[in-house]
């Protein structure tokens, strides 16, 4: 039945309702305002019961309960390794994000029109239910198009040569669109949070789709979109996230047929981390330029925020350094500036792009980055937690404890006064302060924009008089007053609170802060409590109905608060940065149980007296356990550890949890090599090669007059190198050959005639103004000498690189790839061409692993091929050769299965040097280094891509030009990170069945 706003309102009065949204053409309502606030939902899971999401101005509604998102971007295709997404995902739930947003990347999954493999690698069902089984939210993002740094933005290769223009209403592309959205729909409707098969609470239409707004071709393609999602049974509110703030696709700009209140205006945001944090909301300059104001009924939606940035080939962004200055300029006090400034704002559903960046392996990048997309992420490529993921973990345990966060409004301003009565003490910092309406709770965010510590007076909700607080340079601090924590009142804290929970026979409160704070907290007490100070130095005293507790963060502070008008006494843990990222809260049926000590808890379950942990160690570490009643035994890791009662009412083990051993890693040596290309030959048999014989191409490079279409996806071959053979007869008189030819960033081409090298022409390396550019165009000119009669043959291998993004939705992903005219100086020989590129698909690692050059083609990079023969070298290299060459190499690995080591392969030669590699691990391409330009020299090699415990190939294609000594120099695995515990873990490469719609051939 679908309710009028007026019958709804009636109905529901104040009570909490979020409706489930209709999925085929039915409306969808929502309460707007009437959700009261309370307490959040738990950790989801696929329970199998129907469940209710809507939203209203102030925050999502879960089964009518408020909800902040706070979630993190991860991308399953960036991370080959099936058995690592539950590696990842547990991360992040355990450090504070109850949601992550993922792309879903058509052409990961589709070689060929009809063609689609949700199998292996790609198996979008076994992610999502591994989110559902790790207790996350998700955000589907399923493009048509996404963007995302991979080649032609998530279009597979085979798109570049449909007629018509993507991305709009032009029928060719809504067909294949279409018949992509449905393969991913019939997925995405089995893991609904609605049905409780999943946990998908939010689908989004389009990416950053900011042209064509006006215009009928767009507004139609939205709409289409839209009826499309809905009767594909997905019946999750719909948003699109706005390239900015400009105000597109917000609710009401196109049709949406007869449903109302299902869909949500998002927006995405980069701000320079030099730059003040800007106020994209409450604060803002409203209006449809403000942010979350262009749609004041739907609640504040950041789709992506800036956790980080990509970097270009040669490391322009970040001055060379690569994506470590990505970290730096991004790093923890950036996040609580940045984003306590979104929340002040009134964000609500706030992801934070990239969480986890992983690795753009094969051909996935798109031309503007390398293969490494750490991005500066708060856990980096090799899964490694960073100091950025300890305020995501404080805020995130923050919203799930404390309810009035999910609904405030702007309150009056706050004017700051100097510390020790100086009047200017104040400047610098930027207050915020907002309200609950309901609870009349307190919230402030402070920022200190300068690069010194400030000290102001404060004047806080319920204090007697401003308090005084300090903000260090460049960073931002939250505090609350008059807000319940648990069954406590808090009339406020200069210390950020972070969680609550009643474990055993008392209540826990903890609150956090930088290292040597000083901090007050202020508990309300209907009389005098008797207090304990259990660890730190710590002053306290009762007056007139509050106790007033201070104390310096250092570690981890306790104090036991006894009576004073309640039966439950209070732990009160006031902890430091680090000492708050190793407190770990989890929830469990029976109730929830904190941990402190690990670097990290997994999982948490209560078995009668006994609760078994599961999580990871670096260092040695004590294991503390604050549990429900009755549990008196404590099992980390499958061992049972003999514990002790503490005066903090835990349980603490008697001997402390052993940290991880040394890993030993093998040289990389007795490598085998073998020369390549012998397609420069002239005697090389190419007549089973396609000719190139087109006339006419759906590009947007046009066809040079008088040359046949050369474009290398117009014969299919849409990744990789590409070899083109031109035979000719007479050419005499020929002074210069000039080959066109288009490519994606650092994309080059080599030319040979009748089997004697003619030369190398490299793209440029991106600067400060090129590095968006992602297609380049050039002309190689090499002289030349015909003078001889024919038969001629002139050899070109284009390192192609990839497909150009579409983002200004103008068909830049269709410009072409390879050769697009070839002519001579003084002569005009007719030329016949034929061209090869990869052949078939990979069934197994899926169409973007593999190119065209002929080790490639004839399984040189798999572990099974026989290299006896190969003539056994020692590196460093320095050959001098234009063309490509093989090293292969086997390597053993015995790694003990109770540890998780990340393991990187890293290149170390004299940059001068010109030459390019590719690297395989076990038939895996994990990559292109290219010494001369980089900026990357490790490359990490996944778990299940790796066989830890086992045998590994390792295979190296080397392209050099053979103007300097080709390489390769050191070649060396690396130790990236290693903690005792982990996932078990699988090999990727273990075939699975194919979709029902199978793979090309």
């Amino acid at each position: 039945m679908v309710l009028s706003r007026r019958t709804f309102s009636a109905i529901a009065g104040t009570t909490a309702l979020g409706l489930s949204l209709g999925g085929s053409g039915g409306g969808a309502v929502h309460a707007a305002g009437t959700a009261p606030t309370g307490p959040a939902p738990g950790p989801p899971t696929a329970d199998g019961r129907t469940h209710t999401v809507g939203f209203d101005q102030y925050s999502l509604l879960i089964d009518g309960r408020r909800l902040v998102l706070w979630s993190g971007e991860v991308h399953p295709f960036r991370l080959p390794s099936p058995s690592l997404w539950r590696d990842v995902l547990q991360k992040l739930r355990a450090h504070g994000y109850n949601a992550i947003s993922i792309y879903v990347s058509w052409n990961f999954h589709s070689p060929a029109p009809g063609a689609y493999d949700f199998t292996g690698v790609r198996d979008l069902d076994l992610f999502l239910r591994t989110a559902a089984e790790t207790g996350l939210y998700v955000i589907l993002r399923p493009g048509p198009y996404i963007n995302a740094e991979i080649d032609a933005g998530g279009f597979p290769g085979w798109l570049t040569v449909t007629k018509g223009t993507a991305r709009t209403a032009d029928p060719t592309y809504l067909k294949y669109a279409d018949e992509w959205l449905t393969e991913v729909d019939r997925i995405a409707t089995r893991h609904l949070y609605t049905r409780g098969d999943g946990t998908i609470v939010l689908y989004q239409l389009e990416n950053e789709y900011a042209d064509h707004v006006t215009a009928p071709a767009g507004r139609d393609y939205m709409a289409h979109l839209y009826a499309k999602v809905r009767a594909d049974g997905v019946d999750v509110p719909l948003f699109h996230n706005d390239k900015g703030r400009n105000g597109y696709w917000a609710p009401g700009t196109f049709d949406t047929g007869r449903e109302k209140g299902g869909y949500l205006y998002g927006f995405d945001g980069y701000p320079s981390p030099s730059a003040p944090p800007p106020d994209w909301g409450y604060f803002g300059v409203g209006g449809t330029k403000g942010g979350s104001t262009a749609s004041p009924a739907t609640p504040g939606l950041l789709a992506e925020f800036g956790g980080g940035w990509f970097d270009p080939w040669g490391g322009a962004e970040f001055g060379g350094k690569g994506y470590a200055e990505s970290a730096r300029t991004r790093d923890a006090a950036y996040e609580r500036r940045f984003y306590l400034t979104n929340l002040a704002n009134g964000i609500k559903i706030h992801n934070v792009y990239m969480t986890f960046g992983g690795t753009s392996w094969g051909w996935l990048p798109a031309p503007v980055v390398y293969t490494s997309y750490d991005y500066g992420a708060a856990l980096d490529e090799a899964r490694q937690p960073t100091p950025k993921l300890v305020p995501m973990h404080q805020l995130g345990q923050l919203l799930h404890c404390l309810p009035d966060l999910a609904k405030l409004d702007r309150a009056e301003d706050i004017a700051l006064g100097g510390a020790d009565d100086e009047a200017d003490g104040g400047a610098g910092i930027r207050a915020y302060h907002l309200v609950n309406p309901d609870t009349k709770a307190h919230f402030y965010v402070l920022r200190n924009d300068t690069p010194d510590e400030i000290t102001a007076s404060v004047p806080l909700a319920g204090a007697s008089g401003p308090v005084p607080v300090s903000v260090p340079g460049l960073d931002a601090r939250l505090l609350a007053a008059g807000f319940a924590f648990g069954r406590r009142t808090v009339r406020y804290s200069t210390a950020q609170p972070m969680l609550w929970l009643t474990a055993g026979r008392r209540d826990i409160a903890v609150f956090t802060g930088r290292p040597g704070d000083p901090t007050e907290t202020v508990l309300e007490y209907a009389s005098e409590p008797a207090v304990t100070v259990l660890d730190g130095e710590v002053k306290y005293e009762y007056d007139d109905g509050v106790l007033r507790v201070e104390a310096e963060l250092d570690g981890l502070v306790r104090v036991l608060v006894e009576g004073g008008g309640s039966s439950t006494p209070l732990l009160l843990l006031l902890a430091d940065d680090e000492a708050s990222a190793r407190l770990w809260r989890h929830d469990t049926p029976s109730g929830p149980v904190l941990v402190h000590g690990p670097a990290l808890l997994r999982t948490a379950a209560l078995r009668g007296a006994t609760v078994r942990l599961t999580g990871d160690t670096v260092e040695d570490t004590d294991l503390e356990v604050w549990a429900p009643r009755g549990v008196r035994e404590v099992v980390w890791n499958n061992g049972t550890s003999r514990c002790r009662t503490t005066t903090s009412g835990s349980l603490r083990t008697e001997q402390r949890l052993p940290g991880v051993g040394p890993v030993a890693l093998p040289a990389l040596t007795h490598w085998r090599h073998r020369l390549e290309n012998p397609e420069s030959e002239p005697g090389f048999d190419d007549s089973s090669w396609p000719a190139a014989e087109k006339t006419t191409s759906h590009s947007t490079t046009p066809v040079p007059a008088g040359q046949p279409v050369l474009f290398s996806d117009d014969y299919g071959f849409h990744y990789g190198d590409v070899w083109y053979r031109g035979r000719f007869e007479a050419a005499a008189g020929a002074t210069a050959v000039s080959l066109a030819y288009v490519a994606g960033t650092q994309g080059l081409l080599m030319a040979w005639l009748d089997g004697r090298p003619l030369g190398t022409h490299r793209m440029p390396v991106p600067d400060a103004k090129t590095v968006r550019q992602g297609t380049w165009t050039a002309t190689a000119t090499f002289p030349v000498e015909v003078r001889t009669p024919g038969p001629h043959v002139l050899s070109v291998l284009v390192r192609r690189m990839q497909h150009d993004q579409d983002g200004k939705a103008n068909d830049t992903h269709k410009a072409a790839r390879g050769l697009t005219a070839v002519t001579f100086n003084g002569a005009s020989p007719g030329l016949s061409w034929r061209l090869q590129g990869e052949t078939g698909t990979d069934p197994v690692r899926g169409p973007l692993n593999n190119g065209g050059l002929y080790g490639e083609r004839n399984g040189w990079h798999l572990p099974g091929f026989a290299d006896g023969d190969w003539d056994l070298v020692d590196f460093p290299r320095a050959d001098r050769r234009q063309g490509v060459s093989w090293y292969r190499t086997g390597f053993r690995l015995n790694v003990d299965s109770g540890v998780d080591a990340s393991i990187g392969l890293t290149f170390a030669d004299d940059p001068a040097r010109a030459y390019r590699v590719q690297i395989f691990l076990n038939g895996w391409n994990m990559g292109q280094y290219i010494n001369d330009v980089g900026p990357q020299h490790t490359f990490v090699l996944p778990n299940g891509v790796l066989r830890t415990r086992g045998a590994n190939t390792l295979a190296l294609a080397v392209l050099s030009d053979g103007t300097t000594p080709s390489g390769p120099g050191e070649v060396t695995l690396t130790l990236l990170g290693s903690a005792a515990g982990g996932v078990p873990v699988t090999p990727a490469d273990s075939p699975g069945r194919a979709s029902k719609r199978g793979r090309a051939s």
